[in-house]
């Protein structure tokens, strides 16, 4: 559950800036070269046992699945923190290698809430270089661990965080044969596991929209197969349309108002796109091939869609409003289910060559191409809010099932996520703070 405005609030603990790359970070994450993780030692924070240890734990694991930032072992720490208030002593912190240390606190007020805060140590300057308080309800605890997170991550690489973010995803459940599929939602890091549909129906393909908690999905019952608006808040549910020839779930525009999508029409598919508020449609292409996949690009100029016009599937990009689209991908193998970055930079696909399904990345003009992680069958990669993870879920083959897969941008760490049985499809939401 997303914090409403008065659910929790926040304080700086007073830091200065300290030396930093360009101002605002001490690492530049995309300069792969010169990349090298950052070690931080994340010491226990104090007060409220059971609370202090579930935040400490939380952060720690976020750091581990980061990629840029590695926790430091608690079994080298030199020194044991008695005022998370004051500075380490810092030649301790030097000993074990360690670039920034974290201290901290919770503790209960007098009306139940919970309070805690962090504290952000450089130990080259032995200069506090962050620090917050945050005052919410115990049971959002998880959040705050998350938030906090999210601000020593974006203090250390300049970066916007992506820890307190969640993945709708579909859970899949029985036999092979008779395979249950239910909508349902996550933290990122697999905690928090709540159903949106019974599993009455087939889902497929949800689509988080990139302006709001709202998610698109389709649903097959007795019916010809639905496009479905969920709000993940309120739970309001509405049908979009009926779509016959749908390929794929339609996805959102970057200020949500409109959903591009691809419809069947005898032999070929078309891109279209709908108006959420008029429900009036715009044809984009009109072609015998097989258009489909589309998304768009973050400012809503171009869409990305996959074609086999060219004889084989094939990533084009076109104007949003239509016209003659440009290829871009031209290496061995089939191209296709593209994502267009949040931040514009990449575009991600699925690619097929042989027996294996690779997740990889391209620039939007055709240049760059890097494949991340490769395997008997990878598909539907899904941007983190911050244009640097991906998620996807990978099938093994035989009578087990699919799971859901994090990896980088530069395909440097590769993490499964946790879910109570077999996962695909995941969605990315946008940060929630």
């Amino acid at each position: 559950m997303a914090l409403s405005a008065g659910a929790l609030s926040a304080a700086c603990l007073g830091a200065g800036l300290g030396p930093a790359l360009g101002q605002d970070r001490y690492l530049d994450v995309r300069r792969s070269a010169e990349f090298k993780p950052i070690p931080v030692a994340v010491t226990a924070f104090a007060g409220d046992a059971a609370a202090a240890a579930q935040l400490t734990g939380i952060v720690t694991n976020n750091f581990k699945r980061s990629v840029f930032l590695t926790p430091l072992d608690p079994k080298t720490f030199v020194e044991t923190i008695a005022n998370p208030d004051q500075a380490p002593q810092m030649d301790s912190w030097r000993m074990i290698n360690a670039q920034f240390v974290v201290t901290g606190r919770t503790s209960r007020g007098s009306d139940g809430r919970l309070q805690s805060e962090f504290r952000l140590w450089d130990v080259a300057t032995g200069a506090q270089v962050a620090g917050q308080q945050y005052v919410t309800d115990p049971n959002n605890a998880r959040r705050v661990a998350h938030i906090i997170s999210d601000a020593i991550f974006s203090r250390i690489t300049g970066e916007q965080g992506f820890f307190d973010t969640r993945v709708v995803f579909v859970d899949e459940t029985g036999t092979k044969e008779n395979r249950r599929k239910r909508l349902a939602i996550m933290d990122q890091d697999g905690a928090n596991v709540r159903y949106l549909t019974r599993g009455d129906d087939l889902v497929v393909t949800p689509r988080f929209s990139p302006s709001s908690q709202d998610v698109t999905y389709m649903s097959f019952g007795a019916s010809d197969p639905k496009v479905l608006l969920l709000n993940i808040e309120t739970g309001q549910r509405e049908v979009v349309g009926n779509f016959p020839g749908m390929t794929f779930a339609p996805r959102f525009s970057p200020d949500g108002q409109k959903i591009v999508m691809s419809l069947a029409q005898g032999s070929a598919s078309n891109l279209f796109t709908m108006d959420l508020r008029s429900r009036t449609t715009t044809r984009l292409s009109d072609s015998r091939a097989i258009d489909t996949s589309p998304s768009y690009s973050p400012d809503g100029t171009q869409i990305a869609f996959e074609s086999d016009r060219g004889g084989t599937q094939q990533v084009y990009v076109m104007s949003a409003s239509g016209g003659a689209p440009k290829r871009i991908t031209f290496g061995e193998g089939r191209y296709s289910t593209p994502v267009w970055s949040p931040k514009g930079d990449f575009i991600a696909f699925t690619k097929q060559k042989g027996g294996t399904f690779a997740i990889g990345v391209i620039r939007p003009d055709g240049s760059g191409e890097r494949i991340l992680t490769d395997g008997y069958h990878n598909e539907g990669p899904t941007w983190a809010p911050n244009g640097l993870y991906l998620m996807f879920f990978r099938d093994p083959g035989g009578q087990s099932g699919s799971k859901i897969y994090m990896v980088d941008v530069f395909g440097r760490g590769e993490f499964l996520v946790p879910t109570p049985s077999f996962g695909s499809d995941p969605a990315w939401s946008p940060l929630l703070n």
